[in-house]
């Protein structure tokens, strides 16, 4: 595959993803129970976590330059 397809298809990916993990989030954070704290640690974890399952795809993204 071409490096221009590859990055489009790999950008589409992650759009796509970002958008499915944030409405998952939100839906998540709507469950919680009415505490700050719960939610802080909730937020920030899910702040953090999204960046995971993205690596792969930067990666074969990049594969064959």
């Amino acid at each position: 595959m071409q490096p221009r397809l590859r990055s489009f298809v790999g950008s589409m990916a992650i759009l796509i993803f970002m958008a499915v993990y944030i409405v998952a989030a939100t839906h998540v954070a709507d469950r919680l129970p009415d505490n700050d704290a719960i939610k802080m640690v909730f937020f920030a974890v899910a702040g953090l976590f999204w960046g995971i399952p993205i690596l792969p795809v930067i990666s074969w993204m990049n594969r064959g330059r």
